[in-house]
């Protein structure tokens, strides 16, 4: 499995931007499709946005459309989300997930469902105060 270490949460204004990065390491980072959930307190962890292993295809859930984006650098075995028009309901803790690239799975899209990763981060804590 891979091993993934998140950064750069941290405590924003409602209406501002942060970026978390997750850095990959043990495994050859482009065999997989990349993620990040997020759990808020005493709510389930829930997907939020993921890209495939080349980073021409990405998917977001509808709450982040517009005001969210994920990347990758392959070079850097690290994936990002910038995060801008933050609201207070985007508070939680963010957590990045590899999964491996799956033969006819060729899209993000099929790539939102926990039980699709084995790998996990610890999490990184992002706060938007008001």
């Amino acid at each position: 499995q891979v091993q993934l270490v998140e950064s750069g949460g941290g405590l924003v204004q409602a209406g501002g931007s942060l970026r978390v990065s997750c850095a990959a390491s043990g495994r050859p980072f482009m065999n997989y499709v990349m993620a990040w959930f997020r759990q808020a307190p005493g709510k389930e962890r829930e997907f939020v946005a993921s890209i495939t292993w080349s980073g021409d295809k990405t998917y977001n859930t509808d709450s982040v459309k517009g005001r969210f984006t994920i990347s990758r650098d392959n070079a850097k075995n690290t994936v990002y989300l910038q995060m801008n028009s933050l609201k207070r309901e985007d508070t939680a803790a963010y957590h990045c997930a590899a999964a491996r690239t799956r033969p006819y799975y060729e899209d993000a899209s099929d790539y939102t469902e926990e039980k699709m990763y084995a790998s996990w981060g610890q999490g990184t804590q992002v706060t938007v105060s008001s």
